[in-house]
Parts: C-alpha cells; structure tokens; sequence
C-alpha cells in the first residue's frame, strides 16, 4: 500500500505548475521521477495518472 505524502494534493498540483512555468522543466513522467520524486509519489497518490496530474495543474 502506498504511503500518504506529506504534501495535499492542491500542493502537489501547484509543485507542477511551478516546476512548468518557473522552471521550464520538462515535464515527462521519466525526468520528473527521476529529479522530483516525491512530487510524483504524491501526484500518483491523490491522481489516477502522472498525465491526469499534469492536465490538472496545467489547464
């Protein structure tokens, strides 16, 4: 069973946004479990997918 993060899912969606808009970041499920892991774990946790996670802090 996957463990709750620390962080709330409207934390986790700003995390996104800001690591889009901020950083320009490549935005990947690849790059972004590979340099921001814990921000995965918590958009996996609260979200279906990394792709509905991403929809959801971009639209």
């Amino acid at each position: 069973m996957m463990q709750q993060p620390l962080e709330s899912a409207d934390t986790i969606l700003s995390q996104i946004k800001q690591l889009y808009v901020t950083n320009g970041e490549r935005l990947t499920k690849k790059d972004v479990k590979k340099q921001h892991p814990e921000i995965m774990r918590g958009a996996l946790y609260y979200f279906p997918s990394w792709e509905h996670a991403l929809s959801k802090a971009t639209e």
